[in-house]
């Protein structure tokens, strides 16, 4: 907001701005669909950007209940304009809108496409007519005119949905040149990594490159750019209810769907995470009663917005919005008689529920999905699981998938049994004993380790993975030019297609240089890639080696050869092995994919056809039609009730999806990625609007989409905390008015009755449904017992006598919140 003083004048100073808004989910769809159904998400299931996200169950069971459908209903005259939902695809109006110009799918500021009441509008890229934020200004002002003009009784209701400041930061022109220091995303977070004591995203990523920092510098200043035109936008609205008459008679509310985090605890950029950067978003109201100037402390949040809009209107709220009207806390108090002893004291929430994603689906073989510790270090764990009898024998036991294998330090490591594991586990260690006789000439003049003794496992290590992939090259042929890379895996060979842009393969017998010091060794060193680095372009000739990865190649004579940094470098080689290893899991997870489709084809497989028999022909024309493009015999889909073949479809569809990402990564050499997380590259070419990016490509890994947890967030007079379950069973705990960056995770300072009881309100917040349940009120002595919450460490209060379970209710029976 620091960049809107037009919008600031005109909110703040003219009405009241809410301090304590937040984001229920910080992202953008599932944000969106809580705002206009009034729903926590696991009450209208639009769990990410992708998964229900205008899907057809969400037009069908919650597109019907927005507010949008109840004010028209009631006789508004409603209009929407700009984004919508990330994946609406503009071939419908949905229900409620006597006026839609939305935008298909995702944020764009230039070269996008409208639906303009049903009507598809693509627009190009001349500022004049096309730059969305003034599109969208311009048709809302427009309306509105018209309305008036054609229907003075008629009230109407306006959704102004900007694009900004969401990329690609595409900025006015006139403001190209504006914040050249723009420098408030530098917060006490900003670059605070790595963060061992946090969940696995921010313990995975460490801290930025000089590069992604500068990126971080020009994605502020564009972001900011962008909210000029925005500015713009509020002021003209404001002018246009001036000029019409409408000003003190119309509610103005201002606000977004989540925040955004640019270098805080590393992370380049993004949203999704449950800190305050991402779940805070600014919300100011204007209008008839509303106190101008006036800072509300209150907590709001998004799904309070389609109540309070239908309050404002005058129409019932139905029962099952979770959200609540914030109307009753706008309105202005009047004096009060000093007489009036049992006037009723006004109640709102404190704590809320903070949620992204859902359950996870269980295992094929009904196990528990692996639970992550908050306390127990990494190797104390491998100590423990390697006292366990099943991981102490040489993979030599039915179905065993570990082993326990300790280095010459003396150190347990855990090592997959894969393929001939019984016989490869003792060649391991056979291995690790001799591999100071086996070990290639590295330079070590750049580290200071003090004790050589620590530098043996490292490269013992080096000479292991070298071994196994030699194996596994020899099934490549070498006596044409490479189209596909094949590959043994459970005794089936399989074939990756590799078509252009991959390295030839000549024979044995071609014109090769065998001098060991050829252009490989003259190599300069490459930078350690480590998931968040630039984007390497060194290239290996076609006559010299097969290209397996970007730093990685098989040479003639069947050895091994990467680029001196992997060499050199620790944390290279370490980054470089989780990229192999989520290489291998994908290609292990289609082949396990494509067995499931062959045993279902072989399971369906149609009789044999009986030429002779009339009533074959319809048969024959069925599976010749465009349905056999389902890769299985169509009348067996035929057969399916209609539930289940649906179920099938959407399950087939996301597999192609996944293999044609796949295999396009395999194709443009994408080595852009970290195992389980979600990554992206930025280049010169990103940007095509003033300013520009000229620092050349990088790749960058921040989130993930399998991220989920459940926080309860608290804010009163005596308390300011976050408490969040992971998934994985990972706790988080920060007290806000001590730590209000939550740069430290105090979970392991509250005892084990404040745990359980924060748990609890937690699992009821999970589960509520409606705004009775959603919305705990708690005011005067009940807010005493939060001082049980208070970490050990801190100043003792005195204790209370805790009120009996009658009063507190048996939802939240324990809980003090």
């Amino acid at each position: 907001m620091q960049a809107m003083n037009k919008t600031r004048h005109i909110m703040e100073k003219g009405g009241t701005h809410f301090s304590n808004a937040f984001s229920t989910t910080p992202m953008c769809c599932p944000s969106r669909s809580s705002i206009l159904t009034g729903k926590y998400v696991h009450n209208h299931h639009t769990y990410t950007n992708n998964e229900n996200c205008s899907s057809p169950s969400w037009q069908a069971h919650h597109e019907p209940h927005t507010f949008a459908v109840h004010l028209n209903n009631s006789g508004y005259r409603t209009a929407f304009f700009g984004k919508y939902l990330n994946e609406y695809n503009g071939s419908y109006v949905p229900p409620g809108w006597k006026e839609w110009v939305a935008l298909v799918k995702n944020s764009r500021f230039y070269n996008y496409t409208l639906c303009r009441n049903g009507v598809r509008e693509k627009h190009s890229s001349d500022y004049s007519k096309d730059y969305l934020t003034d599109v969208i200004t311009n048709n809302s002002i427009n309306y509105f005119r018209m309305s008036k003009r054609m229907y003075p009784n008629r009230p109407v209701m306006m959704v102004l949905s900007h694009v900004a400041p969401h990329g690609p930061e595409d900025s006015a022109p006139q403001y190209s040149s504006a914040f050249p220091n723009a420098s408030q995303h530098i917060t006490p977070s900003y670059n605070y990594a790595p963060n061992p004591d946090k969940h696995w995203i921010l313990r995975y990523t460490g801290p930025m490159k000089p590069v992604h920092m500068q990126f971080t510098n020009m994605l502020q200043r564009r972001r900011m750019q962008t909210l000029l035109s925005v500015d713009d936008s509020m002021e003209r609205v404001y002018n246009m209810l001036m000029e019409t008459g409408e000003l003190d008679n119309t509610y103005l509310i201002y606000t977004s769907d989540h925040g955004y985090h640019i270098g805080q605890f590393g992370l380049v950029k993004g949203k999704s995470m449950p800190y305050e950067f991402d779940i805070r978003v600014p919300f100011y109201v204007r209008g008839p009663s509303v106190e101008q100037g006036a800072i509300n402390p209150n907590v709001v949040l998004n799904i309070d917005l389609a109540p309070t809009l239908l309050d404002m209107a005058g129409v019932d709220i139905p029962a099952e919005m979770d959200g609540k009207s914030i109307l009753k806390l706008l309105d202005t108090d009047k004096p009060v008689n000093r007489f009036q002893i049992n006037r009723k004291v006004k109640t709102w929430r404190d704590s809320f529920l903070v949620e992204r994603g859902k359950l996870p689906h269980k295992r094929a073989d009904g196990k528990e999905m692996a639970q992550e510790e908050n306390f127990l270090p990494k190797y104390q764990r491998v100590k423990d699981l390697c006292q366990k009898a099943e991981y102490q024998t040489s993979c030599q036991q039915p179905g065993q998938k570990w082993q326990c294998v300790e280095d010459p330090t003396g150190k347990l490591r855990l090592y997959k049994c894969k393929g001939m594991a019984g016989l490869f586990a003792p060649r391991m260690q056979a291995l690790m004993a001799a591999a100071p006789q086996m070990l290639p000439v590295s330079n070590f003049d750049n580290c200071n380790c003090g004790d050589d003794i620590l530098k043996a496992p490292v490269l013992k290590r080096k000479k292991v993975f070298p071994k196994k992939k030699v194996k596994s090259s020899k099934s490549a042929t070498r006596k044409r030019w490479a189209r596909s890379v094949s590959f043994e895996l459970d005794g089936d060979l399989y074939a990756v297609d590799l078509e252009e842009g991959y390295r030839p393969v000549h024979s044995r017998n071609s014109s090769w240089n065998r001098d060991k010091t050829g252009p490989l060794s003259n190599r300069p060193d490459v930078e350690e890639f480590s998931g968040m680095g630039m984007t390497s372009n060194s290239k290996l000739s076609p006559s010299e080696a097969l290209k397996v990865t970007y730093r990685c190649s098989i040479l003639m004579n069947d050895t091994v050869k990467c680029d001196g940094g992997i060499y050199k470098s620790l944390q290279a080689w370490k980054d470089h092995k989780l990229h192999i290893e989520h290489e291998i899991e994908t290609l292990q997870t289609k082949i396990k994919n494509l067995r499931e489709v062959k045993g279902h084809l072989k399971k369906v497989r149609p009789e044999e056809c009986q030429c002779n028999t009339p009533s074959n022909k319809s048969s024959f024309s069925l599976l010749t039609g465009r349905s056999s493009a389902f890769d299985f015999p169509f009348p067996a889909v035929f057969r399916m009730p209609s539930k289940q073949k649906s179920q099938w479809l959407q399950k087939e569809q996301k597999r192609r999806k996944k293999l044609r990402k796949f295999l396009k990564r395999l194709q443009n050499n994408d080595t852009c990625s970290m195992p389980g997380l979600t990554c992206f590259t930025h280049d010169n070419h990103h940007w095509q609007t003033a300013p520009l990016w000229t620092m050349g490509p990088f790749c960058a890994c921040t989130s993930a989409n399998n991220n989920t947890y459940w926080c309860l967030r608290t804010i009163n007079d005596t308390h300011n905390f976050l408490f969040c379950e992971f998934a994985t069973g990972f706790l988080e705990y920060f007290d806000l008015n001590t730590d209000p960056y939550q740069l430290i995770n105090a979970v392991s300072t509250l005892d084990r009755n404040a745990l359980n009881s924060m748990h609890q309100q937690l699992m009821d917040l999970r589960g509520c449904k409606g705004h009775k349940q959603c919305n705990p009120e708690k005011r005067g002595k009940e807010r005493n017992y939060l001082s049980e919450y208070r970490p050990v460490h801190r100043r003792k209060r005195p204790k209370v006598k805790k009120p009996s379970s009658k009063s507190l209710g048996q939802i939240w029976e324990g809980w003090v919140g």
